[in-house]
Order: structure tokens, then C-alpha cells, then sequence
């Protein structure tokens, strides 16, 4: 299809088999995220075109990535916001003002800081497609993950609201909602990994389904579950 695709925090997990699964489309696959030396072994192993080392938090960074994609490419058709972290798991009463303050921006801001940055380029070519990455916790309440819940739920309604101004450009918004899986999340928040049945490939299958649809159907949003997982609401 050769279309210019940029997948944020796609040095592992979901992110990662995104990129992968963009490149075997015949995509030109953009992978972003902040360790630079992870990055480039990802690009490696899956033949990306061109890796970003960048900080989502940072608006500046966006700044940078969108000048580079618009000089090198001249147009971005797909954009990604997955980079993503529970930061900290624990009681809201536990929190540092610090982990609070990272834990939005690394999970909201960053969704916020990317639909931002493209949008004019978006608007201007008059099509596009942004694929943001919430989580279940946006819809389901689970103990000690407050904060980040908070920050996936502003994802998914950010989406909404952004896909209603980029609608009149014929640009797509849509937002997955995946539970979890294993994809060393649960480790960098110390909590231990999972082992939920549902792997990193099925989040990218349903991403690139959402791309791939004709430019006349847009997914709102959806939610993917692991076959094994249960919730029992309050």
C-alpha cells in the first residue's frame, strides 16, 4: 500500500507488532519512542524505514517529527499514538505529585501532544487516519489503577472529540481499547508480568483493520479482550 505510517512507543509490545504488521502491508513504517538503542534494534528486527528517538511528552519533540516526516515523505497517512506506561500502580494516597503529573502526560498529553502536531498536515492533505491507544481501564475500575485509568479514559474521550473537528477534512479518529497482555507493562510498573492469553499481534491485527477499512467507514472506538479475562463490574 506504501503509506507513510508513524507508531509511537514501537520499540516493544503492541507498538512494535504494530510496525510489523504495517511493514508486511508494504507500508513505509515510521517507529518512534525514547530509548534509542531498543528502537533501532526493533527497526532492525522488523525492517522499518526510519526510527524517531523522541519523548511523546515533549512537545517540541512532535515539533521535530513533524518537520523531518513532512521534508522526507511530504505527507503522514497514518498516525499511532501507543507510547504509553503505568508509571506507578498504587493507591492514589501513595502518589507522588511527581508520578501523578508523568503518569497523565505520559498516557494523555502525549495522545493530545501527537493529534496536534499532525492535524494541519492532515487537514491540508484532506485525508488521514489517527489511531489512538486507551486501555480497558478506561471503562472498567480495578483497585491502585486510578490514576492511569483516568488518563486511558481521557483518551478515549479525546478521540471522540477530535474525530468530530477532523471529520469535515475526511480525516479518521478512532480509538482501541485493549485489555492487557503481555508485553512487559506489567514489569515496568513492578508488578509482575501477566499472563493473559491475548498477545501483542491481536492489538496490531486490530489496528491495521481500522486503517485498512475504505476511507468511507471510521471505528469510533473498540475494545479487545483476552478470551481468558473476566470483569464482574461494580
Amino acid at each position: 500500500m506504501n503509506r507513510i505510517v508513524l507508531i509511537t512507543g514501537a520499540s516493544s509490545g503492541y507498538g512494535k507488532a504494530t510496525a510489523k504488521a504495517f511493514k508486511e502491508c508494504g507500508d513505509t513504517v515510521i517507529m518512534a519512542a525514547r530509548n534509542e538503542e531498543r528502537l533501532n534494534a526493533a527497526k532492525d528486527e522488523i525492517g522499518g524505514d526510519l526510527t524517531i528517538a523522541m519523548d511523546v511528552t515533549n512537545p517540541r519533540d512532535w515539533d521535530r517529527a513533524v518537520d523531518l516526516i513532512k521534508k522526507m515523505y511530504g505527507k503522514i497517512d497514518i498516525l499511532v499514538n501507543n507510547a504509553g506506561g503505568g508509571v506507578a500502580i498504587k493507591e492514589v494516597s501513595e502518589f507522588t505529585i511527581d508520578e501523578i503529573d508523568s503518569t497523565i502526560k505520559l498516557n494523555l498529553n502525549s495522545v493530545i501532544y501527537g493529534c496536534r502536531a499532525f492535524a494541519d498536515m492532515m487537514k491540508e492533505q484532506g485525508s488521514g487516519t489517527m489511531i489512538n491507544i486507551s486501555s480497558v481501564c478506561a471503562r472498567q475500575c480495578w483497585p491502585t489503577w486510578s490514576v492511569y485509568a483516568a488518563a486511558k479514559a481521557g483518551v478515549l474521550n479525546f478521540s471522540k472529540g477530535m474525530y468530530l473537528e477532523m471529520q469535515p477534512h475526511n480525516v479518521r479518529v478512532s480509538c482501541v481499547v485493549p485489555s492487557s497482555a503481555s508485553t512487559g507493562f506489567q514489569n515496568a510498573c513492578g508488578i509482575g508480568e501477566t499472563t493473559d492469553q491475548l498477545l501483542p499481534e491481536d492489538i496490531a491485527e486490530t489496528v491495521l483493520y481500522i486503517a485498512n477499512l475504505p476511507q468511507r467507514a471510521v471505528v469510533e472506538d473498540v475494545t479487545v479482550w483476552g478470551i481468558d479475562k473476566q470483569v464482574n463490574p461494580l
